[in-house]
C-alpha cells in the first residue's frame, strides 16, 4: 500500500472515530491554513539550500554542507512524533532508506521537538536515518515553513494532550508545514515539495526519482 492510500486511511479512521465536530474543525483550520500560507518563501528547485547544523538524538551535530560532501541529500521536515501522519510518512521513507542510499543519498528528519522526542521517534519507528532536532523551528524558519497556531487550534491540541510548549521546549506554539527537499551536492535544490495540510505527504517513489536525477546530473 502505498503512503498516499496509508495516510487516506489513517485519516478516515481518525474522523470516523473523532469527537462530534472534532474533524470538521481541525478541517476548517487546514484550509485556513492552505488558504494563507505564503508558499513563496519556500526554497524551490535551482535555490541554494540554507546551510544548517543541528543535534541528532546522541547529541553528534550534523551538518547539511557536511552531510552533502557524501552526496546528494533529502531534507524533510515534520511536525513531530505527537503527529500520527509524521510517523506514518517516516515509516515510509524508512522502508526505501536501501533505494535512497543506492541513489548515493541520505535521508535527515528535521522537526521542532526536544532531542528527548526525537529519541522517541527514531525508537518508536526503528529509524535508521538521521532525526535531528530543531529548537524554536530556527531552520524550518530559514527554509519558510513556519506557521503560529492561532488560540482556537492550541485549545483544540490541549484536548487531545498534545502539548507543544511541553514538547519542543518553547512557548511559541509554532510549527512547520510539512515539506522535503531534495537537495544536490551543490547544495542546490532539486525538488521541493511544502504542503499546508498536514494529511499529504510526498510519495517516497518521488524521492527516489528525484535523487537519482540528482545524483545523475
Amino acid at each position: 500500500m502505498g503512503l498516499e492510500q496509508q495516510l487516506a486511511d489513517f485519516n478516515a479512521k481518525f474522523e470516523a472515530s473523532a469527537p462530534t465536530g472534532a474533524a470538521a474543525f481541525l478541517n476548517s483550520k487546514i484550509e485556513e491554513l492552505t488558504a494563507g500560507f505564503p508558499l513563496v518563501r519556500v526554497p524551490k528547485p535551482g535555490d541554494l539550500a540554507p546551510e544548517f547544523s543541528l543535534p541528532g538524538v546522541a547529541g553528534e551535530t550534523i551538518s547539511l554542507l557536511e552531510t552533502l560532501a557524501r552526496g546528494p541529500v533529502v531534507l524533510t521536515f515534520y511536525r513531530g512524533a505527537w503527529c500520527p501522519y509524521c510517523n506514518i510518512q517516516l515509516a515510509a521513507y524508512q522502508r526505501v532508506l536501501p533505494a535512497l542510499a543506492e541513489a548515493g543519498g541520505s535521508l535527515i528528519a528535521v522537526s521542532p521537538q526536544k532531542p528527548d522526542g526525537s529519541l522517541s521517534m527514531t525508537e518508536k519507528n526503528n529509524l535508521t536515518f538521521d532525526v535531528l532536532s530543531d529548537t524554536g523551528n530556527v531552520v524550518a524558519r530559514k527554509f519558510g515553513l513556519v506557521y503560529k497556531l492561532p488560540d482556537d487550534l492550541k485549545a483544540a491540541y490541549s484536548s487531545f494532550s498534545v502539548d507543544l510548549a511541553a514538547i519542543n521546549g518553547d512557548d511559541s506554539w509554532e510549527l512547520p508545514i510539512p515539506a522535503t527537499f531534495v537537495i544536490g551536492r551543490n547544495g542546490r535544490v532539486q525538488l521541493a515539495h511544502a504542503e499546508a495540510d498536514y494529511r499529504k505527504r510526498l510519495a517516497p517513489e518521488a524521492i527516489v526519482d528525484a535523487l537519482r536525477a540528482a545524483e545523475g546530473a
